[in-house]
């Protein structure tokens, strides 16, 4: 179920975004990025990802101020990552739909993107 998905990954550190995206390129699916908050909002509404990948810790914008506004107009599943454990609670229950620690290892992002996936009902917009 993965070719042919859209995933926006949204991150603050450009050297990340190219890992994720190469990885998730390499397991067919089409990727979407940024390093902003205000345009990973724009990019939402305007392409409609499948799934979306969040940086918490990102300025000016924060990835918690993003999932908030997020979720007033899109259900998309969103998973954050981060490197700072105590946080994904408060992710979880500002609206996130699962998480990744960083450091992770790209075939365990895939496995739980298709998971995620498979377990959509339907149109995720």
């Amino acid at each position: 179920m993965g070719p042919g998905k859209r995933i926006l990954v949204v991150d603050d550190e450009p050297g990340i975004l190219h890992f994720v995206q190469t990885s998730l390129n390499l397991a067919g699916y089409e990727v979407i990025t940024c390093t902003d908050g205000e345009e990973a909002l724009e990019l939402a509404r305007s392409q409609k990802p499948d799934v979306i990948l969040l940086d918490i810790v990102m300025q000016p914008l924060t990835g918690f101020e993003v999932l908030v506004r997020l979720r007033a107009f899109s259900r998309a599943p969103v998973i954050v990552f981060t490197a700072r454990r105590e946080i994904v609670e408060l992710a979880l229950k500002a609206g996130a739909t699962d998480h990744i620690a960083k450091p992770f290892i790209p075939g365990e992002l895939v496995k739980k993107i298709q998971g995620i996936l498979e377990a959509q009902p339907g149109e995720s917009g």
